[in-house]
């Protein structure tokens, strides 16, 4: 291997440890909520902020992000969000007040909101041969899920050795040596096009997906007949679907709504799509099944979350040999299979099931992450010219974002509206809040047959949710199987094919 491939993989290494720490921070935070809501006296309220003031930024800044790469230099607006990444979460790490965790979340938002698309345009550029970028794909995307279950396991060991604001704390290290490595390997690249930032399209799209994120985080918060969620909604379909008409007569558009009519952007992206509903599911519920039906701790949970990532990495490992040799509609048709399988099996699961079935149904889960993330990834970026690498990207980290936050709430109100129609005469506050609370309630009481009541259903409402899932993915094994084409590759922007490439 040349000086010049060495660099390129040493560059991929900075980015895949940059999407490691945003992996992370998604889910550290979750086993760190008990002991924020004793140590900075929060409220239920304050506690679903800290996780969506981060959501919030992320899905509404996305786009111009992307955007604003393309123009500026994808490497400096990384390398500066790298940088607002770390000194987030040093602000996070040492919030004094829930009002201060909340807007550092926001701040990591924003910096994640530009870390997660650029890293992933600056791979074209980087890896201009097809098998090289598909490898490189495999690497980004794997190290983002891998970040996912870590996440649960590393902030349990935190919060038993340390304080909760090591939870944050770790990430420092970990930016730290993403930004030199970025900042050293990887080279500058930016559109050859210095057109002007589209300001009414920035508008519309930011406050767009505001009002839409908002008003989703809000229905899984209250619930489906709340007034002010609706609104939120309406209006931000009523300003996405400007921003699309604005977007087919503006003179230098936010994104190439024209990206879609590529097949090969269009179904990777609803592949992506499919993979978050699942991915959320899963984490939304196998944690609390581990700690409010198997009685494990914060660590324990976390530790029970290893055989999807061996699942993943053997997934990862395989999807790169299985691809040239089997091709596309297999392997994706494989993946979701096995999505399908392992969403089946946890549905199945009850409150006597014990470790095993679960331990199953992860590593099924986890191999069909790892066989369709990449191929779907690589299916939608083939079809991007690396000219638009920031905005298609943007787009299509967004679009996965957006799906992922109305498939919590709407995963979340199946999962709740079940559990709490198992529930009978002991659905009642605070045990109607969902399973953690009403397992508390039973062991204040000292009342077993309350405990055996919640877990039943807990598991009930878990069920549900997860055959939902399952169903989603069994239609995509059947869409897989019948539609999937190999991309054609990169179609050329709009007025160049090339990216300007510099260091």
């Amino acid at each position: 291997m040349n000086d010049s491939a060495s660099k390129r993989w040493l560059a991929l290494g900075a980015l895949a440890v940059a999407m490691l720490t945003i992996g992370l921070d998604v889910t550290v935070l979750t086993v760190a909520l008990p002991t924020l809501a004793v140590d900075l006296h929060a409220g239920t309220g304050a506690l679903q902020w800290f996780s969506s003031a981060y959501t919030l930024a992320l899905a509404a800044v996305m786009l111009p992000a992307g955007a604003l790469g393309d123009r500026c230099g994808r490497k400096k607006i990384l390398l500066a969000a790298l940088l607002l990444f770390g000194a987030a979460s040093l602000a996070c790490a040492f919030a004094g007040t829930s009002g201060q965790l909340i807007a550092a979340r926001a701040v990591l938002g924003l910096a994640a909101a530009a870390m997660m698309p650029l890293s992933m345009a600056i791979l074209p550029g980087l890896f201009p041969d097809p098998a090289d970028r598909q490898r490189a794909l495999t690497i980004w995307i794997t190290s983002t899920a891998i970040g996912l279950p870590l996440g649960p396991i590393v902030g349990g060991w935190l919060l038993q050795n340390f304080w909760w604001g090591s939870v944050f704390l770790i990430n420092v290290p970990m930016v730290a040596i993403g930004a030199t490595a970025v900042a050293l390997l990887v080279p500058e690249s930016r559109s050859a096009n210095a057109v002007r930032v589209d300001l009414p399209g920035v508008a519309l799209s930011v406050f767009g997906m505001l009002g839409l994120t908002y008003g989703f985080i809000r229905f899984g918060e209250q619930s489906w007949g709340d007034g002010l969620a609706w609104a939120a909604v309406a209006g931000g379909v009523a300003l996405l679907t400007a921003f699309v008409l604005w977007q087919r007569r503006a003179a230098h558009p936010l994104i190439d709504l024209g990206l879609f009519a590529a097949p090969g952007f269009r179904w990777g992206t609803v592949y992506m799509i499919v993979v978050n509903f699942a991915m959320f599911g899963l984490f939304f519920t196998m944690p609390q099944y581990f700690q409010a039906v198997l009685g494990a701790d914060a660590l324990g949970s976390g530790l029970r979350l290893l055989p999807l990532i061996g699942g993943l990495i053997v997934g990862s490992r395989v999807v790169d040999g299985l691809l040239p040799r089997a091709g596309l509609r297999v392997v994706l048709t494989s993946g979701f299979a096995l999505l399908a399988g392992g969403l089946a099996l946890a549905a199945l699961l009850t409150t006597n099931s014990g470790y095993g079935v679960a331990a199953t149904a992860l590593a099924l889960l986890g191999a069909g992450m790892g066989l369709v993330m990449p191929a779907a990834m690589g299916l939608a970026m083939g079809e991007l010219a690396a000219e638009r690498a920031g905005s298609g990207s943007a787009l299509l980290q967004a679009l996965r974002q957006a799906a992922g936050t109305i498939g919590v709430a709407v995963l979340g109100t199946v999962l709740a509206t079940r559990y709490r129609a198992e529930l009978g005469s002991a659905n009642r506050p605070p045990v109607d809040d969902g399973v953690n609370a009403g397992v508390g309630v039973a062991h204040r009481l000292g009342d077993t047959e309350l405990l055996a009541h919640v877990q039943t259903a807990f598991m009930g409402g878990m069920s549900a949710m997860l055959w939902v899932c399952a169903a989603v993915c069994l239609g995509a094994t059947v869409m897989a199987a019948l539609l999937t084409r190999a991309p054609a590759g990169p179609a050329p922007a709009p007025d160049a094919a090339q990216s300007v490439h510099a260091g």
